[in-house]
C-alpha cells in the first residue's frame, strides 16, 4: 500500500514512525515532512492546501491512502475535492468532508451541533459586531473570566480569557474588527468553566470507532502554566484522573452522541475526532472539537498504541473498523516540547541542531525542522517533542528531561514541570 501523509508537524513524524512499521505498507509519502520524517519515507516539496498539485502527486505516485495531518485542507475540502474527481473518487482520505470539518473550522456550528443533541458544553452566545451591544449585555450577564474564541481557524490563538468585564468588552470589539481576519469576523463568548483539562481520541470510521489513549497536554510557556498560550509544551497519556468511571460518561455523554448526531445529520465523518475536554466536578463537558489529532498529544498517544495503526486506518474507508484487533500498552508516555527561544513570538531559525544521536530510550519526534547540508536545522517555533515510555509518570519524565538535556541548539527553551501536576 503506498500512503501519502499531509503536514509537517510532530504529529506528522509521529504517524509516520508508526505507519513505517506496517507490513502492509509499500511506499511512504510526506508531505511537505521535516529532517525527522525522512528517515521513513520520502518527503514531497508540496503545499497540502494546493490540491491540483496534489492530485497530480497521488496519480504519479500510485497513492492507495491519503492521512490528513493538519486541520487546514480538511476545513478547505481536500476530502471533497478527491471525492469529486473522476481520477481521485476512489483513493480514501483519512479525514472528514468540508461539512464535518465545521466542526473544527466553527466555533458556531460545534456549539449548535452540541445544543441539538444535548453534549454538555459551556453557555455560550454568538457575535458579530453589527450586534456588538447584544455581545455587551450577554457578557455583562455572566461571570468573570470571561472567555472570548474567534469562530473559524487562527492558527490556536484566536481564543482570548480575560478576567475584567471592560477588558473583555474592548478585546471583543478588536476581534470582531478582524483582529485574527475573516477568522474573528464572528466571535463566540462563552461561559467560563473552572476545571482540569483533558483529551480524549477517536478514530472512526462513520459508523463504529476506536477510543485511543487519552492525553493531558500544557498549553502555556511558562512553568506552572504561566505565560501565553503555546501550540503545546508536552502531553501525558494516561491520565491519572481520567478514571474509568469518568471515561464511562464521555464514551455515553459525549463521544457516542457525537457520532450518532454526526450519522443523523448526514455528515460522512471517516478520520479522527479529538475532544477537548474539561473535568469540572467530575462531569466532563467539551471546551472544543478538532477534526485531526493534537499537537503534542499525538506523540503520547500514538507509542501507546499496541498494533498496526495501518491496519486500522486501511479500515476505515470500509466501515470496517471493529474487525480490526486493537490494544493499548499499559505504560506512560510524556513528551517534552523542545521549543526556540522567543516562541510564541518573533523566534530565529535556521539554528543547527546537534546531540540527536546521543539520544537513548527516548523517541525524538521532528516538529519544526529542516534538513540542509547535512545538518539537522530549526524551522519553526516548535522544534521537537522528546517523548518516553515508563511504568510510571516519573520514569518517563525522567527519561525525556535526561534526553531533552542532552540536544542543543542556540536559545533552546523547554518547560520543566511537564507531568509533575500529576
Amino acid at each position: 500500500m503506498n500512503v501519502l501523509i499531509l503536514g509537517s508537524g510532530g504529529r506528522e513524524h509521529t504517524l509516520a514512525w508508526k505507519i513505517a512499521q506496517s507490513p502492509l505498507l509499500t511506499k511512504l509519502y510526506i508531505a511537505p515532512g521535516n529532517a525527522g520524517t525522512k528517515d521513513f519515507g520520502t518527503n514531497l516539496n508540496l503545499d497540502p492546501v494546493n490540491f491540483e498539485e496534489l492530485k497530480q502527486k497521488t496519480l504519479d505516485l500510485s497513492i492507495n491512502l491519503v492521512i490528513v495531518g493538519p486541520e487546514d485542507p480538511l476545513v478547505k475540502g481536500v476530502r471533497d475535492y478527491f471525492e469529486s474527481d473522476k481520477q481521485l473518487k476512489n483513493i480514501p482520505v483519512i479525514g472528514p468532508g468540508k461539512v464535518g470539518a465545521q466542526l473544527e473550522g466553527s466555533k458556531e456550528f460545534a456549539k449548535k451541533f452540541m445544543a441539538k443533541y444535548q453534549i454538555p458544553t459551556a453557555a455560550y452566545g454568538t457575535f458579530t459586531l453589527e450586534t456588538y451591544k447584544e455581545a455587551c449585555l450577554f457578557l455583562d450577564s455572566l461571570k468573570a473570566p470571561y472567555v472570548l474564541k474567534a469562530d473559524g481557524l487562527a492558527a490556536g490563538k484566536g481564543v482570548i480569557i480575560l478576567n475584567n468585564l471592560d477588558e473583555a468588552k474592548s478585546a471583543l470589539k478588536t476581534m470582531l474588527q478582524g483582529q485574527f481576519g475573516q477568522a474573528s469576523k464572528k466571535v463566540v463568548i462563552e461561559e467560563f468553566l473552572d476545571g482540569i483539562e483533558v483529551s480524549y481520541f477517536v478514530i472512526t470510521d462513520g459508523n463504529h470507532y476506536v477510543l485511543l489513549p487519552e492525553a493531558k497536554d500544557y498549553k502555556r510557556i511558562g512553568e506552572k502554566d504561566t505565560g501565553l498560550n503555546t501550540g503545546g509544551m508536552g502531553a501525558v497519556s494516561p491520565v491519572p484522573f481520567a478514571d474509568k468511571q469518568f471515561t464511562q460518561k464521555v464514551i455515553e455523554r459525549i463521544i457516542e452522541p457525537t457520532i450518532s448526531g454526526l450519522k443523523n445529520e448526514q455528515i460522512t465523518y471517516q478520520g479522527f475526532i479529538f475532544f477537548g475536554l474539561i473535568k469540572v466536578n467530575n462531569e466532563p463537558f467539551v471546551i472544543e472539537y478538532n477534526v485531526r489529532l493534537g499537537d503534542p498529544e499525538t506523540e503520547v498517544v500514538i507509542p501507546r498504541l499496541d498494533g498496526d495503526l495501518l491496519d486500522l486506518l486501511a479500515a476505515v474507508p470500509n466501515q470496517k473498523l471493529h474487525t480490526v484487533p486493537f490494544s493499548i500498552k499499559p505504560e506512560t508516555a510524556l513528551t517534552v516540547m523542545i521549543v526556540s527561544g522567543g516562541y510564541p513570538e518573533a523566534y530565529e531559525k535556521g539554528k543547527t541542531i546537534e546531540g540527536l544521536d546521543n539520544v537513548k530510550g527516548s523517541y525524538v519526534f521532528h516538529a519544526g525542522t529542516s534538513f540542509k547540508n547535512n545538518q539537522v536545522l530549526t524551522n519553526g517555533g516548535r522544534v521537537l517533542s522528546i517523548t518516553s515510555l515508563g511504568i510510571s509518570i516519573n520514569e518517563a519524565r525522567e527519561r525525556s528531561y535526561r534526553n531533552a538535556k542532552i540536544i542543543n541548539f542556540d536559545k533552546k527553551y523547554y518547560r520543566t514541570d511537564i507531568g509533575s501536576d500529576l
